[in-house]
């Protein structure tokens, strides 16, 4: 092997780093700890993995030879092996290795043991759209890597994102408490509500902004290839399986919130119980639905989920035939607070909380009454500006990360 060989591997990269822009960067980006020597990144498709790579390479390096970026969907890897060239760039002085979609490399996680072990001063970034292929291989990796995930935009990234507003995220025990003050530095700057509406339409996956009028089609068009590409990628499916898992994202989608009868949902696939179960889990992981359980979800023992949402707002809006308020008002919830923390069923109320605090979801006209007297119990409301009490606006848990 020699530069000729490589080359088309070269040029894709520097295409790619000569469009990369730094001036906005994801919540994720100064959280990671780049200089460890083997760190994963995952998260759903389209959330914006490949551009934090890119940024930081474009940061960090001043001779850009010294790095090399690379998809491992690469048509150059039909007729070239992954080992032989890692053992060309590293005998050649390259020493920072960036894999993108590394799950759609065969044997990958053997791969980046052997790399890790073999090549003791050579640092990799890896990342993977499809969630459950690189959970399903942490065991193998755990001892070696420092793992993150990457979520779609917060609705506080959108704002900064937008050129509309610069503000601090929050945590969860804090806004509880001083969400007044923090709504009102907000909201003297800009009319968040209008903002907010937005978002909740167009905001979440950062390729809205080069998407343009396409953006909900687009949506549509990356959750079918997650399914016909991610998934099968790591589980071993056959066709008649994927199309199964389509329809069943589509009855979902037409039905949220959806309190289900795996029975009956079973029947109209054509499936047994388990197989259904296992299907509505893999959209769970590949990021696609929000399954709500009255207990910690336990991937390897499945359970009926008490309730199942689409997994964002955004994916309501292109998925489905009609937006209901309130599903949508849930839908966000569930999604930005279940990005920080453990979201179950409670027994009254809509969400728990890292088993500690509970919300009820609504407008502006909500009251205590299906949580009255409850310990840590709060109000989510959507339609207004600031709260006070125990009252929030919805908006503020968009402000988490």
């Amino acid at each position: 092997m020699d530069y000729a060989d490589i080359q088309p591997l070269l040029n894709a990269y520097h295409r790619k780093l000569a469009t990369t822009d730094l001036r906005f960067k994801r919540y994720l980006y100064d959280r990671i700890n780049w200089d460890v020597r083997l760190v994963g990144i995952k998260g759903a498709r389209g959330v914006g993995k490949t551009t934090m790579l890119m940024q930081h390479i474009k940061e960090t390096f001043d001779n850009i030879d010294d790095v090399l970026y690379v998809s491992l969907d690469n048509l150059w890897f039909e007729n070239h092996r992954l080992e032989e060239l890692v053992e060309f760039l590293y005998t050649h002085g390259v020493m920072h290795i960036y894999f993108d979609e590394v799950h759609k490399y065969k044997n990958w996680t053997a791969l980046l043991k052997y790399f890790y072990d073999s090549y003791p001063d050579l640092n990799i970034v890896y990342t993977g759209s499809a969630m459950l292929a690189i959970e399903n291989s942490v065991a193998d990796l755990s001892r070696r890597q420092s793992l993150y995930t990457l979520t779609g935009l917060s609705f506080r990234e959108y704002l900064e994102y937008e050129g509309i507003a610069t503000i601090p995220s929050i945590d969860l025990e804090k806004l509880l408490v001083t969400h007044t003050k923090y709504a009102l530095d907000v909201t003297s700057e800009i009319k968040v509500l209008k903002h907010f509406d937005r978002y909740l339409q167009i905001g979440y996956y950062p390729y809205y902004k080069e998407a343009g009028e396409d953006y909900l089609m687009r949506v549509g068009e990356v959750a079918r290839l997650v399914i016909d590409s991610d998934i099968p990628a790591v589980e071993d499916i056959t066709y008649t399986t994927a199309q199964k898992i389509k329809k069943l994202l589509m009855v979902i989608a037409e039905n949220v919130p959806l309190e289900p009868n795996i029975n009956k949902l079973s029947s109209q696939l054509e499936s047994t119980r388990d197989q259904t179960l296992k299907m509505l889990y893999l959209l769970d992981r590949a990021g696609l639905l929000w399954l709500l359980t009255n207990k910690i979800k336990d991937y390897k023992h499945l359970t009926g989920p008490k309730k199942i949402y689409l997994n964002n707002a955004n994916l309501m809006y292109a998925l489905s035939g009609k937006v209901s308020e309130g599903t949508m008002r849930e839908t966000f919830f569930a999604n930005q607070v279940g990005a920080i923390t453990t979201l179950t069923m409670p027994k009254q109320g809509d969400f728990m909380a890292d088993g500690k605090y509970l919300f009820e979801v609504g407008g502006s006209r909500k009251t205590f009454d299906q949580i009255a007297n409850l310990p840590n119990s709060y109000l989510a409301i959507d339609d207004i500006e600031t709260g006070n009490g125990n009252r929030i606006p919805l908006w503020m848990f968009g402000c988490l990360y």
